[in-house]
């Protein structure tokens, strides 16, 4: 159930960003609904790989280098969703901030608090 609602608060956010932020385009609501699944699922299997192999670039930047990482994602998921489109890389990295932001916000809200007894 949780997953559900993330993917909903992420189709969400993607909507919006594309309506506020240059650069940023999305069809229509469908195609904001397959752009939150290919995250989801890139960040699940393409990212902790891309984080291996940049992880010297990660330890000497600090853990900047996250940033850039976060941006190549959107980069990908651009390329193999039609319908949704970035127009550069300073897009993406700002895409990806926010949404980043959103989903934080919105995970912290939606968490399981349990008092430990």
């Amino acid at each position: 159930m949780k997953t559900l609602i993330n993917i909903f608060f992420t189709t969400i956010f993607v909507l919006v960003l594309a309506h506020y932020l240059p650069g940023i385009y999305v069809k229509d609501t469908y195609t904001a609904l397959i752009v939150a699944v290919v995250l989801g699922l890139l960040n699940i299997f393409v990212k902790p790989v891309l984080v291996f192999f940049t992880f010297p670039a990660t330890i000497f930047t600090l853990g900047l280098f996250l940033l850039v990482i976060n941006a190549v994602i959107v980069l990908i998921c651009d390329y193999l969703v039609k319908g949704f489109d970035v127009a550069n890389f300073w897009n993406a990295l700002l895409f990806s901030l926010v949404l980043s932001f959103g989903q934080a916000l919105i995970s912290s809200l939606t968490d399981d608090k349990k008092e430990k007894r």
